[in-house]
């Protein structure tokens, strides 16, 4: 068991495994991408991190240093030209692992080991993403602020197109008992003469007798 150690030797002694690491970071600045095994870019991460942060500063005590680790003047060279320049705004994590599967033979976990600021496509993708996201947030607040008025103009017109129907509806019941009352007082207009006709008749008639 591996408690308390913190370096993984990957099975190899001092001189090797410093040779190796050495070989995979010069590789990395090189194609700032190689295809490894996931224990090999974990070391390589804490070996090479260190060292892209020395190339920020541009002295000569740097570069002696990084060529110490290194042993390779065009690695060193490449580190201090191109990769610290692009780098230098990041305060840190300057590699990223990229799990892709398990190798067929011994199923070793294999993976990418990258230079995060090379990578154009996931910088694209990491911009676009922040613009959608701003988008939906904004939308989202815009469709709330035009649902409330809305609902209240509905409920609005909605009352204020049942109350006239409701009036018409009770004028028209109002107004038909007014148009037979109308016939009836009528009715009685004609029928007074006529008992006022028969009141003369009758006093001609007893005159006559008389």
């Amino acid at each position: 068991m591996r408690h308390g150690k913190k370096v993984n030797h990957l099975s190899r002694q001092a001189p090797h495994r410093k040779a190796m690491l050495a070989n995979m970071a010069c590789s990395l600045i090189e194609h700032k991408r190689i295809n490894t095994t996931v224990a090999k870019a974990k070391a390589l991460q804490k070996y090479i991190e260190p060292l892209i942060t020395k190339s920020k500063t541009d002295s000569t005590h740097s570069r002696r240093t990084v060529f110490s680790y290194l042993k390779s003047k065009e690695s060193v060279t490449e580190l201090f030209r191109e990769v610290s320049t692009k780098i230098m705004d990041r305060p840190g994590g300057y590699t990223r692992i990229l799990k892709t599967g398990f190798r067929l033979g011994d199923n070793a976990q294999m993976c990418f080991i990258e230079l995060v600021d090379y990578n154009e496509n996931m910088l694209k993708d990491s911009s676009t993403k922040k613009t959608t996201a701003k988008r939906r947030r904004g939308g989202s607040k815009k469709t709330d602020e035009k649902i409330v008025p809305v609902a209240e103009t509905k409920v609005e017109d909605v009352a204020v197109v049942d109350e006239p129907k409701t009036e018409k509806v009770e004028d028209a019941k109002v107004e038909e008992p007014k148009a037979e009352e109308i016939e009836k007082a009528e009715d009685a207009k004609v029928e007074e003469p006529k008992a006022e006709d028969k009141t003369s008749e009758e006093s001609n008639e007893e005159d006559k007798k008389d």
